[in-house]
């Protein structure tokens, strides 16, 4: 009897001291402390994250208000970042696209983490919200949502949908659409491509800059990425 009492005592002992399993962002690594961040952009200069305003491409980052899919201002203010060579990429982007008279806006770039379990909740769809349990590109300063403008006012071109747009006309490969939107997808397609970034299938507004893996998942506030 006492050897069973002994016995159900080191089970429960031993239960009490087993650890937690590890949560999604611990799995991950995700990087939250700023001087970790500046430690990996010191060893390598790619991965420091770029402001795009000071590349002279607008934005327009619907996150840093409540018009959003989450009714609710998500970014303390309006700004985008990408790491390094994806910025680079950007500008050869409109670079390329000036000659017609037109040029990029950007919607969104880097997103925290945080912010991404936050999107997660409501929507649960891996075709338009990233999983937390995978993280996201945004996460790693290695995605982007974008739209098409004219550089002369500033008017966005015709586009299959607005931004997060959660339906099948979002999707790159749906075709029922005016051949002028068809049009000017595959120009913002195109442009992107060339210069090293691939289409998400479902979003004809997001793309991923090809070698996102090298970069490090962050749940960084903006603040911390420029001090």
């Amino acid at each position: 009897m006492n050897r069973t009492i002994n016995f159900v005592a080191l089970m429960l002992f031993l239960a009490s001291c087993a650890t937690a399993p590890p949560t999604n962002r611990e799995r991950l690594k995700v990087v939250t402390d700023p001087a970790v961040y500046r430690q990996q952009v010191a060893r390598d200069p790619d991965k420091q994250l770029v402001d795009l305003a000071t590349l002279g491409i607008p934005l327009q980052i619907h996150y840093a208000t409540d018009r959003n899919f989450m009714k609710r201002k998500l970014y303390p203010e309006a700004r985008a970042f990408l790491r390094a060579p994806a910025a680079r990429a950007l500008v050869e982007v409109q670079r390329e696209l000036a000659p017609l008279g037109i040029g990029i806006k950007v919607w969104d770039a880097y997103r925290p983490y945080s912010i991404t379990e936050a999107m997660w909740e409501p929507i649960k769809n891996p075709d338009f919200v990233a999983d937390p349990a995978f993280g996201s590109r945004h996460n790693r300063g290695a995605a982007v949502d974008l739209t098409l403008i004219f550089l002369n006012p500033g008017d966005t071109l015709a586009m299959p949908t607005p931004y997060d747009d959660f339906s099948k006309r979002a999707r790159h490969d749906y075709e029922q659409l005016s051949p002028k939107v068809l049009e000017h997808r595959a120009q913002l397609r195109d442009a992107m491509m060339k210069h090293g970034f691939e289409p998400l299938p479902s979003e004809w507004w997001h793309y991923d800059f090809k070698g996102w893996e090298r970069f490090e998942l962050l749940d960084l506030s903006f603040d911390d990425v420029t001090r």
